[in-house]
């Protein structure tokens, strides 16, 4: 079989904070990683070369979610299915909508980070699972969650609201892929605190506006934020467990 040796991983928000950190980890040498962000990083071109890994990089905008997911099933449909050795799905894009209490939100503002953060992860799942359905490899779906998912946090409903409908919907599908010969393996994983233009909007929010803003200003003076690049690689060493799956929502400080 033709190229049996190499990997595909499918990753959203590939461009900066984890999901760049988790690209530069997956450029190993003749595996492939598919990029889907609002921008293009030059950066990776230069280190997949370097490598000898394939790199693409499409430049969507997963408020899309329908479009995306359309093109990332046609590009699929035209990949033989014995191309691969492993097909993995990394959802990792979201967004954080404005900080303020839900009665203070903007509803064009509120409904992007529910399209980006949900609604473009179940489109992309979908139409990864049904066009790989028939490639006799491993398939893996890696849902990047958070502890807020899990926690309720004041003036953050948007952003809890899609990171705990992702966990659930990983739930559901893990249900659903156990009934299949070759059913994928799911898991909604949380990767601890990380030191991204995220922490940087929570500690900018007016006090009045965010009341838990002083617990992030602690976790960074206190150094308990982890780097993207530690996060990553505790996200891919989780990833590559032999018992990936066996727990659909999953924590990496567990």
């Amino acid at each position: 079989m033709r190229g049996m040796t190499a990997h595909l991983t499918i990753l959203t928000g590939a461009s900066r904070g984890l999901g760049l950190a988790l690209a530069q980890q997956l450029l190993q040498p003749g595996d492939t990683l598919l990029g889907l962000s609002r921008h293009i990083n030059n950066g990776l071109v230069a280190q997949a070369h370097e490598q000898g890994a394939t790199l693409l990089q499409w430049s969507q905008d997963l408020a899309d979610g329908a479009g995306a997911a359309l093109r990332l099933a046609e590009w699929l449909a035209g990949q033989p299915a014995d191309r691969f050795a492993s097909a993995t799905l990394i959802n990792n894009a979201g967004v954080i909508p404005r900080i303020a209490p839900l009665s203070e939100a903007d509803a064009e503002d509120l409904a992007h980070a529910l399209r980006v953060g949900l609604e473009a992860p179940m489109l992309l799942t979908a139409a990864f699972l049904k066009t790989t359905g028939t490639w006799p490899v491993p398939r893996k779906v890696l849902n990047i969650s958070s502890g807020l998912g899990r926690r309720p946090m004041a003036s953050q409903a948007g952003y809890c609201a899609a990171k705990a409908g992702m966990d659930h919907f990983t739930r559901c599908l893990a249900l659903e892929e156990e009934l299949k010969p070759n059913g994928a393996r799911v898991c909604a994983l949380a990767p601890g605190v990380i030191d991204t233009a995220m922490q940087v909007q929570l500690r900018a929010a007016s006090e009045g506006d965010f009341p838990d803003r002083d617990r992030f200003i602690g976790l960074q003076e206190e150094g308990l934020l982890s780097s993207p690049e530690q996060a990553a690689t505790r996200v891919l060493a989780w990833l590559q467990r032999p018992d990936f799956g066996d727990l659909p929502v999953a924590d990496v400080r567990d």
